[in-house]
């Protein structure tokens, strides 16, 4: 019986599924579980969310029965937390002057803008944080601008930012001559190891400091500044603002590496300071001669190759234009003149990978032939005479030199002391005294030179010593002429005598000569590619009126021909200046039959020069060559231009006649330094035959010690007198040169000052520093900053490194703007040599950006020590250069050095 049940049950069961499969489907035994699950998982949601409202209700009546009663205070602060923040009222006034506060607000609200709520933002909208980082930049203003009103800035600007730009000149130039000597320096790029060198010189000259850590480690650079930063907070923040950890890292952050660091680095990257140089110099109009000059120069193949890529572009693009007329003429000289650079830089870039680099003065000393410079003229000549007593003194003939000198100053004191005594005695005063002086003074002469006991003296004929000393002796009043009959063989014995004169034109010295004077050029490329057959070119400088194209090059041959006419005139304006200007149109035949063609223009006072120098060098052409007379009304009417244009036609035919050119052959040389496609060089003038080129040395060893150290105690407290010793003697390098002329430009620099500005010049130096920093100037540079870095009200994106082509043709340009502001009367005072390598030195002092860093971290802390002068900030910064292993290693060389002695 148990068992039918059981098979009715599974009978009946068996039927259900059966019956629910055909009635619902295959898939409704899913659909069943799945209701299940959903009622089961529902129930248990339902009882979690029960129990959970009962236990917190059950938890809140246990701590009411048995924890205290909170505290009244905290109560009460959580209402004020809940109630609305009052404003905060920041006073604007930061400097006490309107005109530099309002741009200095904007600056600060850009600042904050951009550092700060762009991010803070996002991490609360509470503005107290912000309203009170502001008013703690602002109390720092307070405190910067109170402490700079109260500073003398005049020390600084003229005194220490000068001593700080000389010294560190004077460090590269040390480093310059250390690597002068290497084989290889011109064989590679040497930008690292003249680095090197530079801070090697450094630490020999501070001793104590070394900046190479700073300036060249990134991570030593920013612990340098945060450093710097701290204590600049310490001293301009409020105690409680400072003593504020968050606060003090948040500000010293923002300062350090949003403020200092990017204006380091704009400041120290050489290319900006190209673009900057260029900009200075905007208005000056290019030098052609300049341009060229660098190109012949320069010893870097990449500023060659960025240029020669701009001409080939230049070419291309004057090449496709489609013209006509007088235009096709324009078009066809610009294109001759880009082919002559593009021609020039191969060239030179031939040369610098070749490794077959001319050197201009032993080219031209072993040529064999220079051009010949009398004796007169480089006694009378400052730059020449330099030269020529160096040569003397080695030659141990200074005496005969010295003593020819000084006749000549006894003369010109003892006419000047005589008119002046004969004014007196014309209206009846008495100078008795001045006879005395000037016998004296010749008696001083003779003593020194002539007399037994002169070391060394001075070798003429007994004779006409002994005739000296007689009338020295017998005559009361000795006259001006007294020593012209020795000075007379003094000079013929210098002129003739082959250890003298004669000596030196074969020496060294008479290369370096010419090439002081402008007289010594690099050599042409009009010749072929390959660099053989070169010639000179010069141009004459100062007073003498000579030139080196009078070597024996193919101007002389015979085959070469030249010819010449002026084929237009204009009336050009410059700078309010009317006066017309000749296109002389040159056509040259060289000896292999090959053909040259070139414009040059001249102006009406660059003939007259021309004139004058062929004249006074040629005395038989002043009756045969006769110039066009001046015009000084109406000189720029149509009808006269034309009229003196013919007669200059006139003036150049006869002045490349063949029979003139067979008469007077030294004469060509002139003819092409005029006609040259270049700046014509005027020679006329006085000022570079009275001043003499030379700076009074100091006995401190400059090798080892700051610029400021060879201040001289002697002269005059006139601050423009020792700016000009200082940067003069270390841009151009003239503390080696002759101590007789250096003691002569002190002098005439001292009388310069007294002339021209008497005891005002201080006066107006103050009034130029009180301009510099007074509230409108102070404004316009806070506006410059506000607009450099948030042009309209934006800030600056980083601006994209320039390419490398770009920079080096930049680097070009620069070069030539400073070589092209250089006036022609700095270089007849030092030479043309001399200038031209005091300019580039300093160009090439800011190629170097670790060299750059160094300046302006130098700059920043002479200014620090002026602006806290009662704080200890020289002691500061030995510290925080003290990481510079530089610095240990010469420590412990001196130390050793000192026991050895």
């Amino acid at each position: 019986m148990f068992a039918e049940a059981s098979l009715s049950l599974w009978g009946w069961g068996g039927l259900g599924v059966v019956l629910f499969l055909i009635t619902f489907g295959p898939f409704a035994i899913f659909y069943l579980a799945f209701y299940i699950f959903c009622f089961v998982g529902g129930g248990f949601v339902v009882t979690l969310l029960f129990g959970k409202t009962n236990s917190e209700k059950h938890l809140e009546k246990c701590e009411h029965s048995y924890l205290p009663a909170t505290q009244t205070g905290i109560q009460k602060t959580l209402d004020e937390m809940r109630l609305e923040p009052k404003p905060i009222k920041i006073d604007r006034r930061l400097t006490g002057s309107h005109y530099i506060d309002e741009p200095l607000q904007q600056v600060i609200q850009f600042a904050l803008r951009d550092y700060i709520q762009y991010w803070y933002y996002t991490l609360s909208e509470d503005e107290s944080f912000l309203l009170e980082i502001r008013q703690t930049v602002q109390n720092a203003l307070v405190q910067f601008s109170t402490r700079s009103k109260d500073v003398d800035w005049q020390p600084y600007f003229t005194t220490r930012l000068v001593d700080d730009f000389a010294t560190h000149l004077r460090v590269f130039r040390k480093a310059q001559d250390r690597l002068e000597g290497r084989e290889d320096c011109k064989q590679r790029d040497l930008s690292e190891e003249m680095v090197e060198s530079f801070f090697e010189a450094e630490v020999e000259m501070e001793r104590n400091i070394c900046r190479d850590v700073v300036c060249t480690s990134s991570k030593d650079e920013e612990g340098f500044l945060r450093d710097l930063c701290e204590v600049l907070l310490y001293l301009l923040l409020p105690p409680g603002d400072f003593h504020n950890k968050n606060m003090r890292y948040f500000l010293r952050e923002i300062l350090a590496r949003g403020v200092l660091l990017p204006l380091i680095n704009q400041l120290s990257d050489p290319d900006y300071i190209n673009q900057f140089v260029i900009w200075m110099i905007r208005d000056s109009s290019c030098n052609y001669e300049a341009f060229m000059n660098i190109l012949k120069l320069t010893d870097k193949v990449a500023e060659l190759e960025a240029v020669k890529d701009k001409a080939l572009e230049e070419l291309q693009y004057l090449r496709s234009l489609d013209t006509a007329g007088d235009d096709i003429n324009v078009i066809k000289n610009q294109i001759n003149s880009l082919l002559f650079v593009k021609k020039v830089c191969e060239t030179r870039i031939q040369r610098l990978n070749s490794g077959k680099e001319v050197d201009a003065l032993k080219l031209a000393a072993n040529f064999g032939k220079l051009c010949i410079i009398p004796l007169e003229h480089i006694l009378v000549h400052n730059i020449a005479l330099q030269f020529f007593m160096d040569y003397m003194q080695a030659a141990g003939a200074q005496a005969e030199l010295f003593f020819w000198l000084t006749v000549e100053g006894y003369r010109v004191t003892a006419q000047q002391q005589l008119e002046v005594m004969e004014g007196w005695e014309r209206d009846g005063k008495k100078g008795g005294g001045t006879k005395g002086l000037l016998k004296a003074a010749a008696l001083g002469v003779y003593e020194q030179y002539l007399s037994d006991k002169a070391s060394p003296r001075v070798q003429v004929d007994e004779a006409s010593v002994l005739k000296l000393g007689e009338k020295l002796q017998k005559d009361g009043d000795p006259t001006p002429e007294i020593f012209d009959e020795i000075q007379r063989k003094v000079y013929d014995m210098m002129l003739r005598d082959d250890r003298y004169y004669p000596s030196f034109r074969q020496s060294p010295l008479y290369v370096r000569m010419l090439a002081e004077l402008d007289m010594l050029k690099e050599p042409s490329y009009r010749g072929s590619d390959d660099g053989d057959g070169e010639s000179f070119n010069g141009s004459p400088t100062g007073s003498i009126n000579l030139s080196l194209d009078d070597l024996s090059n193919s101007c002389h041959d015979d085959n070469l021909q030249l010819h010449a006419f002026i084929s237009d005139t204009g009336v050009c304006n410059d700078h309010g200046k009317t006066y017309a200007l000749y296109a002389i149109t040159v056509f040259r035949r060289n000896h292999d039959g090959s053909e040259e063609t070139w414009k040059t223009y001249r102006r009406y006072s660059d003939f007259h020069d021309f004139h004058m120098r062929i004249t006074e060098q040629f005395d038989n052409l002043t009756s045969i060559l006769k110039l066009p007379g001046k015009k000084t009304f109406n000189n720029m009417d149509r009808d006269f231009l034309e009229k003196r244009k013919k007669d200059l036609n006139t003036y150049l035919q006869l002045l490349l006649n063949p029979e003139m050119v067979k008469a007077c052959p030294n004469l060509v040389p002139y003819v092409y330094d005029f006609l040259e496609n270049k700046q014509y060089s005027k020679g006329k003038g006085d000022f570079a035959r009275k001043v003499p080129p030379m700076l009074p040395k100091s006995d401190i060893d400059p090798e080892h010690c700051r610029v400021s150290a060879q201040l001289d105690d002697n002269v005059d407290d006139n601050i423009p007198l020792r700016v000009m010793l200082l940067l003069m003697d270390e841009v151009f390098d003239l503390k080696e040169r002759n101590q007789w002329l250096r003691r002569n430009i002190k002098n005439l620099l001292q009388q310069l000052i007294r002339a021209t500005y008497g005891d005002t010049i201080n006066r107006k130096i103050v009034d130029h520093v009180d301009f510099m920093t007074a509230p409108e100037q102070v404004a316009d540079y806070v506006k410059k900053f506000r607009d450099s870095y948030w042009p309209n009200g934006i800030l600056a994106e980083s601006p994209p490194r320039r390419d490398k082509n770009i920079r080096m043709r930049t680097r070009v340009a620069a070069k030539t703007n400073l070589l092209g502001i250089m006036p022609d009367e700095l270089k007849h005072i030092i030479g043309a040599d001399t200038t031209r390598k005091g300019i580039l030195r300093v160009f090439d002092m800011f190629q170097h950006g670790p060299m750059n860093r160094r300046l302006v971290y130098v700059l920043l802390e002479g200014f620090l020590e002026t602006m806290f002068p009662q704080y200890k900030f020289p002691e500061l910064f030995v510290k925080l250069h003290s990481r510079s292993p530089r610095t240990t290693r010469y420590t412990q060389k001196l130390k050793s050095t000192s026991l050895k002695r």
